[in-house]
């Protein structure tokens, strides 16, 4: 449900109460699945092996009194009411936050960043919303200590990465604990003996399953998920009832505060140990703010407050009813969920929680596909290939590396542990971490750009960390007992960002260090020095500013090169979208005589890219319109490195400027038989065998003159004669007399990563057949 229109969220909010309690529902399936099974290994997973069940129910009391009081102070308190209201333009998760950030002091870690993006709509709402400037005297300090130190700069991103590979890690465990957790309901069902060979197989088929249908997209079993989480969240609050009025009314008693001072004084640390498996009650409170984007911030708060919060606390305390009046435990997995479950309901309830838990795992997959998308919009993932399941829904995507990468080390870690309580402790973990890197940052939120107090973020900080902390101390002492595996899976993960966030800066600081002068182009004269062939070429750089040393490198060894000539550079600014209005930035370099642009294409982190028949009909019909308009609307922003005669100009797409010019491209037997158009066209000269005929269509007034109509004859002849990409295909090596610790960053590291990984061009939708590409070696 990830609905990627940038003016979504205003919309939404303006909607009726009957809008906002459909996607409440809706929420359901794609928010709440990971959540909503959590009962089913708690309880096991906390009374595994550190603590024992006694006839005082004193530990069962405890254990209840820990969860009701988690669930309510960290997803109910924190997320719900703090933390969602922490959006970005609408957008949640932990890029979300450090991109707000980014916008209210420039720690940004792109190189490539220019004064024009601060005028895009996505800032300016920020500053109608809130000031920029932060209007206390420490957030004014803490916003000029950010920006002096570049320490503290990558160390906000190291954090924020840290989050990001937990999430990571996370979508491995999630899955293998959930099916795991559901299908162990076989073992009342069978013999021990009998069991033990059929839960891990079963486990694996259905994971197996579920990553082989990930490919089909969300949106076409996405009906089935919301009623499937309804059914679940029903069902374990009916039976949670049914327990509490059969087998203990009185437990209501045990979700007062005293009972955990009294839990922890008769455990102590045995008792302490147990809280990494009372942890895993609010796995999946994170992704109420990761996917937030997806709904609204009322329609999440809704569903949780109304339904699955109500719900969870029946579930808890039905299970904690059956257990204070069953103290004889033939063997350990007997304290779980399906044994305070009916008899005659087993089967049922297991098909639910294995289907309900199929929906969770779901969820956490779609996240860390998305999660991984924003990774790589902002230079810090390797290229991976993006697949949009949805023609409607551009959020839903599927990532075939990613996917079958996460299977893999999802089978491993279930054939590996094959049972909950490990399994819990490594899933435990992951979660804690998330949730930590989410209170640092947000403390950061609460000065530099909600202007409060710094009493209050440390308030915040030393309320939730202190809770957070004691959880993350019990996970962390399980070390040895499966909290290792997320720790090795988000240290590898960490190694490939941080591998490849420095290379692509180190290459990027290459390409400014050795663009090439607008003095040494204007020295070789109108003609370039080179043969100027027909056609359009696109020269894909990263710079913002300056010719490429790549385009020096080109003519030196081919001096030819086509008549308009376009430096296209695609770059992620740190926004979740950007309107189409504001798509790209245009602008000559050098004499109008030389057709010579530059063009910046600007994407949000979660916005889509065109295919490539639609994205170069925007650009032509952007770069006309460009021409036709002149610099009668400058945007104002000139790159400080750039000569005085290069500015850039915001132009929007096609669909954008409807009373602009348009580009209609027939072929050449349509066109004999089409009707005239009543707006006057500017047509291209006649040439031998043309596959496309092209027409610009424009309007009345203004009126243009000759020089503009000449540029736009031009730029319509080479239009027809096709485009081709010129792409840089660079290899980094460290320079003489490198430390060996960056050679083998870059020689090996960064080198293993970019053969590996998709090629710029599969970003660009490029057509193999239209592509060249120049190698030149990059010494950083």
């Amino acid at each position: 449900m990830d609905l990627e229109s940038g003016v979504f969220q205003n919309h939404v909010k303006k909607e009726s109460w009957k809008t906002v309690l459909t996607l409440a529902y809706q929420s359901l399936g794609v928010v709440y699945g990971d959540l909503s099974t959590s009962p089913l290994y708690v309880y096991k997973s906390t009374f595994a092996e550190d603590i024992q069940h006694s006839e005082t129910n004193e530990e069962i009391y405890g254990v209840l009194s820990f969860v009701f009081w988690t669930l309510t102070l960290v997803p109910l308190l924190k997320y719900v009411f703090i933390v969602l209201k922490a959006d970005d333009n609408g957008e949640g998760g932990t890029f979300a936050l450090y991109s707000l950030l980014c916008r209210h002091a420039r720690i940004n870690s792109l190189p490539n960043c220019q004064v024009a993006d601060e005028e895009l709509y996505e800032y300016k709402k920020d500053a109608a919303n809130t000031c920029l400037t932060p209007t206390t005297a420490f957030g004014l300090r803490l916003k000029s200590t950010l920006e002096k130190h570049r320490v503290l700069q990558r160390f906000l991103l190291l954090l924020a990465l840290i989050g990001t590979c937990m999430v990571i890690g996370d979508g491995v465990l999630t899955p293998a604990l959930s099916v795991f957790s559901a299908v162990s309901g076989l073992e009342l069902s069978m013999a021990k003996e009998h069991h033990k060979y059929v839960e891990v197989p079963v486990a694996c088929t259905i994971l197996i399953c579920l990553f082989a249908l990930q490919h089909y997209g969300t949106h076409r079993v996405g009906f089935l998920f919301a009623p499937v989480v309804l059914m679940w969240l029903l069902c374990i609050s009916a039976i949670g009832i049914y327990n509490i009025i059969h087998w203990n009314p009185h437990v209501y008693q045990a979700l007062s505060p005293y009972y955990m001072y009294k839990f922890l004084r008769k455990t102590q640390r045995g008792g302490w140990m147990s809280l990494g498996g009372i942890l895993l009650c609010i796995t999946g409170s994170e992704a109420m703010f990761a996917d937030l984007g997806h709904f609204s911030q009322l329609s999440i708060q809704i569903a949780f407050t109304s339904l699955v919060y109500p719900s969870l606390i029946l579930a808890y305390m039905g299970q904690a009813a059956y257990l204070s009046q069953h103290h004889v435990i033939d063997n350990d997995y007997h304290i779980g969920f399906y044994v305070s479950v009916p008899g005659k309901l087993r089967w049922p309830v297991l098909v639910i929680a294995i289907l309900a838990a199929v929906v969770g795992s779901q969820a956490i997959i779609t996240g860390t596909f998305s999660i991984i998308k924003q990774c790589s919009a902002l230079g810090c993932f390797p290229r991976v290939k993006i697949v949009h399941t949805s023609s409607k829904i551009h959020g839903q995507i599927y990532i075939p590396e990613i996917n079958w990468t996460l299977m893999l080390l999802c089978l491993a870690v279930t054939i590996g542990f094959r049972d909950t309580k490990r399994l819990g402790n490594a899933s435990g973990l992951a979660v804690i971490t998330v949730m930590l890197v989410t209170t640092c940052l947000m403390s950061l939120v609460i000065v530099l750009c909600w202007h409060k107090t710094v009493f209050l973020a440390i308030c915040f900080v030393c309320f939730f960390g202190t809770i957070e902390a004691l959880y993350f101390s019990a996970s962390l002492i399980k070390f040895l007992e499966g909290a290792w595996v997320p720790i090795a899976l988000s240290f590898i993960f960490l190694i490939v960002m941080c591998v490849w966030h420095y290379g692509t800066l180190k290459a990027y600081e290459f390409d400014v260090q050795n663009k090439v002068s607008i003095n040494w182009l204007l020295s070789l004269g109108p003609s370039l020095g080179i043969v100027r062939v027909r056609g359009i070429g696109l020269i894909h750089t990263e710079l913002v500013s300056g010719i490429p040393a790549i385009f020096s490198h080109f003519v030196t060894n081919l001096p030819a090169f086509h008549q308009v000539l376009v430096f296209l550079c695609i770059k992620s600014v740190p926004v979740p979208h950007v309107r189409a209005k504001e798509r790209f930035l245009i602008g000559h370099i050098g004499p109008r005589e030389y057709r010579l642009y530059r063009c910046i294409v600007r994407y949000g982190y979660r916005d889509v890219h065109k295919d490539d028949m639609e994205f170069e009909k925007d650009l032509v019909c952007s770069i006309a319109e460009y021409i036709r308009t002149g610099n009668a609307e400058p945007n104002g922003a000139r790159d400080e490195m750039e000569s005085e005669d290069d500015k850039m100009t915001v132009v929007g797409t096609c669909c954008t400027h409807t009373d602009g010019i348009q580009l209609r491209e027939d072929d050449v037997d349509k066109i004999e038989s089409a009707g005239t158009s009543e707006l006057r066209e500017i047509r291209s000269p006649p040439v031998m065998q043309p596959r496309k005929r092209v027409r610009f269509i424009v309007p009345d007034s203004p009126k243009i003159n000759r020089g503009a109509r000449e540029e736009l004859h031009e730029l319509m002849e080479a239009r027809e004669a096709g485009i081709a990409y010129i792409l840089g295909h660079c290899y980094v090596r460290a320079k003489q007399g490198s430390s060996m610790l960056k050679k083998l960053v870059v020689n090996y590291g960064y080198e293993f990563l970019r053969r590996n990984s998709r090629a710029p061009a599969y970003a660009l939708s490029v057509p193999h057949a239209s592509t060249l590409e120049v190698g030149m070696v990059y010494r950083v």
